[in-house]
């Protein structure tokens, strides 16, 4: 079913704040379905205004990396395979690439992997404790091109400076974007947040433990520039 998102009045309640996704109705496929009603069970976490207990919900202490939108989630299954020895919580709103992202969970016979199926600004306030975060992932997030919109580009203040919290001492945030404009936008805001230092002068070379994505492909055959953020948290803040 489409949810069509609107606006807050001047006098419409705090709760109700700009959201930087819209839930669009989406075709799964038989396979999808099948991986969803499943495997849902095993590795979606339902969304609790109560602290997640990292070690209880993968089964182990790991480091926790969060990736925020995961798209159809295959960027996410390959990392996941690559290191065995941290745990990956995925947080996406739209069924179909949930649907894949457990599929592929299957596939490669993943156990470091959960989802949470819910609005990532709640999820970071109400279930992920305060320096806890090793890393944060965002590949690709919508741009929001057109100027009117671009209140609700996700990587801006003050949902950064939530992140900054989120995360250890010594953790970092990587974002990718083909979006020449928006990587400009990104760079701005996250070099004004406090406790965030970006790892290089201006934009991060390639990063080449992450897999190129589907959409990545896209944008670089219409000769979209691809331009990477990665700032770390500094020790002791």
């Amino acid at each position: 079913m489409e949810t069509k998102e609107t606006e807050p009045s001047a006098d419409a309640p705090s709760s109700r704040r700009i959201r930087s996704f819209v839930l669009r109705a989406g075709r799964m496929s038989d396979a999808q379905r099948r991986s969803y009603e499943t495997l849902a069970p095993r590795f979606l976490l339902p969304y609790e205004r109560k602290t997640l207990d990292y070690a209880a919900a993968f089964g182990a202490d790991r480091p926790v990396t969060v990736e925020i939108g995961f798209g159809m989630g295959i960027a996410t299954a390959k990392i996941a395979q690559a290191n065995p020895d941290r745990s990956y919580l995925g947080i996406e709103v739209h069924t179909p690439g949930i649907g894949r992202l457990l599929w592929e969970i299957e596939g490669r016979s993943l156990e470091n992997v959960r989802i949470v199926q819910h609005d990532a600004v709640e999820v970071l306030e109400d279930m992920v404790n305060d320096s806890s975060v090793s890393a944060f992932h965002i590949f690709f997030p919508d741009p929001w091109p057109k100027k009117r919109h671009n209140k609700r580009r996700l990587v801006t203040r003050p949902f950064t400076d939530l992140l900054a919290r989120k995360l250890k001492p010594g953790g970092y945030l990587y974002m990718a974007t083909d979006w020449v404009e928006y990587g400009d936008w990104a760079l701005a805001e996250l070099s004004a947040t406090p406790t965030l230092t970006n790892a290089y002068a201006d934009f991060a070379p390639r990063q080449l433990w992450r897999p190129e994505t589907k959409f990545e492909s896209k944008g670089l055959a219409k000769e979209h520039e691809v331009r990477e953020l990665y700032f770390v948290k500094g020790a002791g803040v």
